[in-house]
């Protein structure tokens, strides 16, 4: 049956890759930021990609491209994965966030806004304002859970998918050049604890997927691991998938050697509530 199902899903994939979407293209800071970036030309926007009024669920997630926090990786992690959500009946919407330069106002006030837009929009983009998700992939994913975790009232996701995540700030664990970009280099002790993001996690923290490689060298599992962990002591629904290898910063890419399976992992668990 997993057969059939994994070759069903194939089939659905390379049908649906062939019909992206034309997505709106919507700058968050029309007016200017709150807080400035130091690169006055960096610029946060997104791209809203809307299923088809038939199959959508009024479900919507908010992706956020990973990248260590020096640039984003917008493809791979970011707008292919348009088609799958749409597919599911789900809203895509690919965040481009401004990088923080050692200011981590910058990047978390991007995803606020985003969220906040999204609530907004809710009636005309036919969503339910209490089904809006956050996704990231590796620093990306650092910010969906910095999200997840901090974030109160219209900026609070009601689900959050993590991929390879960046989760601890502290030096030990964490990826030095996102915890540099994010905090900067001489980071105090009280903000690497603030912003490590398993040392966050409360029973009001929403649902979690998280999915892994176990040969990430890049950013080592005790990241998602301890996010799960902590999930799990604070009686938040949790799902980890850790696979064999596929290193990190796989993605949406087919020549990870578990696409398919990772596809359907997360197509079963968005199922499940």
């Amino acid at each position: 049956m997993r057969r059939l199902s994994i070759i069903l899903l194939f089939a659905v994939i390379s049908v649906v890759s062939a019909y992206a979407a034309k997505p709106l293209k919507i700058e968050l800071w029309p007016s200017g930021p709150r807080t400035v970036s130091k690169n006055p030309n960096d610029t946060a926007r997104m791209w809203v990609y809307l299923p088809k009024k038939e199959v959508a669920t009024g479900r919507a997630v908010i992706i956020c491209p990973g990248g260590g926090y020096s640039h984003l990786a917008m493809d791979h992690e970011g707008h292919n994965w348009a088609n799958f959500f749409n597919k599911m009946g789900i809203a895509a919407i690919v965040l481009k966030y401004r990088m923080p330069h050692g200011d981590c106002r910058v990047p978390i006030e991007d995803a606020e806004a985003a969220m906040r837009l999204t609530r907004s929009m809710a009636a005309s983009w036919n969503l339910k304002t209490d089904q809006i998700g956050i996704m990231g992939s590796s620093a990306g994913g650092h910010l969906a859970s910095t999200i997840a975790t901090h974030s109160k009232g219209d900026a609070a996701p009601n689900f959050q998918i993590l991929f390879y995540p960046v989760i601890s700030m502290d030096p030990a664990v964490t990826h030095r050049g996102s915890h540099d970009n994010f905090l900067g280099k001489e980071a105090k002790k009280k903000k690497e604890l603030e912003y490590s993001n398993d040392l966050q996690v409360s029973r009001v923290t929403p649902r979690a997927f998280i999915v892994l490689s176990d040969d990430d060298h890049a950013v080592v599992p005790a990241n998602g691991a301890n996010y799960y962990l902590q999930c799990y002591r604070h009686d938040v629904p949790a799902s980890l998938h850790v696979y064999p290898s596929g290193g990190h910063g796989w993605g949406y890419r087919d020549t990870f050697v578990y696409h398919i399976e990772m596809l359907l992992d997360l197509k079963s668990w968005l199922e499940s509530f």
